[in-house]
């Protein structure tokens, strides 16, 4: 049994059922925790957004933190785009942006942006799965900027190795914060401000695992409880006999802008 009474199938069947949509992590009250980084990025992006005339919100999930954002914003930019590559993000975004004037284009994360040259004062993003760098330079008008949250190197490694076994150096060293500031400048952006910090995280149930996994599917490619129930019942006998498993993610801030000539 769980620590919270459930069996090891009634916990799986749970975190298997939860809807994977958007970015709302509300379901994980009591079941998993992670801590925020210092820097408050909606808060500071409600401030960025209300200096743009013209802002683009890249990767947008279900749109929920921009949403917030612009809730918070003394001021909304006149024209406020989003970008979200995943149908049913593309729908959920769209229909609770559309109140704020929100326009959300469906754009696979790979592809050139919609977007004409010079459109934006402002591009930003949350957790982008991959910043196409010369794309945000692009469409950034000269002196405009780029002010994002990403996911950095070996976030939730300890969960990863869990399912996965070690991980190549190769594996570990992707998202460092180095090497997108080398990725940035050679693409022509300015680097301004780059922090970076390493997160608690717990797991308290095998449910909150399986959704997490779900969720966030570039960390075990493929998963599905089918395939990984030996070590999810591993995982699960664990959590009951030594209580939540830790793991760390890492954050960094990237701030940055075209240069003006």
């Amino acid at each position: 049994m769980g620590r919270d009474g459930g069996s090891f199938e009634e916990l799986v069947a749970e975190g298997a059922a939860v809807p994977t949509r958007g970015w709302d992590f509300s379901w994980f009250a009591g079941r998993a925790t992670e801590a925020r980084p210092s820097w408050g990025y909606a808060v500071s992006l409600a401030g960025r957004l209300a200096g743009a005339r013209a802002a683009l919100d890249l990767q947008t999930g279900g749109g929920e933190v921009l949403d917030f954002a612009l809730g918070r914003a003394p001021k909304a930019p006149v024209l406020m785009v989003a970008t979200e590559g995943w149908p049913p993000n593309v729908a959920r975004a769209a229909a609770l942006l559309a109140p704020r004037g929100v326009a959300v284009a469906a754009s696979p994360e790979e592809a050139p942006l919609p977007f004409a040259d010079a459109s934006f004062d402002l591009v930003t993003s949350r957790h982008p799965v991959r910043a196409p760098w010369a794309e945000i330079v692009r469409v950034l008008r000269p002196g405009g900027g780029y002010f994002a949250q990403h996911v950095g190197p070996r976030s939730a490694f300890e969960l990863v190795e869990f399912f996965l076994g070690p991980q190549s150096e190769e594996a570990r060293a992707a998202r460092h914060p180095d090497r997108e500031r080398a990725e940035a400048e050679a693409a022509g952006l300015e680097i301004t401000g780059l922090r970076a910090e390493e997160l608690r995280m717990e797991f308290h149930d095998i449910a909150a695992v399986v959704h997490f996994l779900r969720k966030v599917i570039w960390l075990v490619p493929g998963f599905t409880v089918e395939a990984y129930r030996p070590r999810l019942r591993a995982l699960h006998e664990r959590l009951c006999t030594d209580g939540p498993f830790v793991a760390h993610s890492t954050r960094h801030l990237v701030e940055a802008r075209r240069p003006a000539a």
